[in-house]
């Protein structure tokens, strides 16, 4: 074998060697970054907090069906939280609140509501409008006394309940009969949506006017009948963390289930719309 071809066998052997200790040096490397990142995934995934405790909710009364869904989502989604609600008039809310109440959470069906919050500096931050409510009219089941529109419930023939217009309900109902010119003397206020339309499912009055979603709610206690001048008293429902929050890390969580898409789909299913 002549010299020159066995310095190309030396130099071919060499390269051998060399690429095999780069290669080497690239697993050692792939596996050191490896294990870099999943040092640094565990420890941004034990830098979040695991959520616990009780969160306390309080909630117009409209957002019971909708919101009782959402808090048995949360607690599946968050093993070892509880979410307790207090479903009431937005007014009467609002004053327990700022009156010290101990809450997490407030979600209101007026932003006027909401103010009274704010107002007393009992808001974490800007309020932000989650969903929007319409009125309707509740009637009994099969509509007998043939409501098709507000001026009917006018008739003195009829028993018609509102809500107190202390409550976005009976507020946005008395913006409706401006709008229209008309006058209602109802046989009743109530103070919150879902004892206005009480009254109809247990035949105490022949008519309310409550909201979609209660009428959704309702099934085939009452018949809802819609009416032009609602569009004129759309409720925005905002919601907010509390500034004196027992539990505030669950609270913004329950709050960002709420504006998510899994949350906006158990509103709009409720008969709720997007803002």
């Amino acid at each position: 074998m002549t010299r020159s071809v066995r310095m190309t066998h030396r130099i071919r052997r060499t390269a051998r060697v060399a690429g095999a200790g780069a290669a080497a040096l690239l697993a050692l490397s792939a596996c050191s970054s490896s294990s870099d990142t999943d040092s640094d995934s565990a420890g941004a995934s034990s830098s979040s907090p695991k959520l616990s405790g009780q969160v306390t909710v309080f909630a117009a009364a409209s957002l019971k069906e909708s919101f009782t869904t959402l808090g048995e989502t949360f607690e599946k989604q968050h093993p070892g939280t509880e979410v307790t609600f207090n479903f009431a008039g937005s007014d009467t809310l609002a004053a327990s609140i700022t009156g010290g109440a101990p809450a997490d959470v407030f979600a209101s069906a007026s932003p006027k509501t909401m103010a009274t919050v704010t107002d007393a500096g009992a808001a974490a931050g800007t309020p932000a409008t989650f969903v929007r409510n319409q009125l309707e009219i509740a009637t009994l089941p099969g509509n007998p006394d043939h409501v098709s529109s507000l001026e009917d419930l006018t008739d003195s023939g009829l028993k018609v309940v509102l809500c107190d217009e202390s409550v976005p309900c009976g507020a946005a109902a008395r913006k409706a009969l401006d709008a229209s010119g008309l006058e209602l003397t109802p046989v009743s206020y109530e103070q919150d949506v879902k004892a206005a339309l009480t009254k109809v499912e247990l035949k105490e009055a022949d008519a309310a006017v409550v909201y979609k979603t209660d009428v959704k709610a309702a099934g085939d206690k009452v018949t809802g009948v819609d009416f032009p001048e609602s569009a004129k008293a759309v409720n925005d429902y905002p919601i907010t963390l509390l500034k004196d929050a027992p539990n505030t890390d669950a609270a913004r969580a329950f709050i960002e289930l709420v504006k998510s898409a899994e949350g906006q789909r158990v509103l709009t299913g409720a008969g709720f719309r997007t803002p």
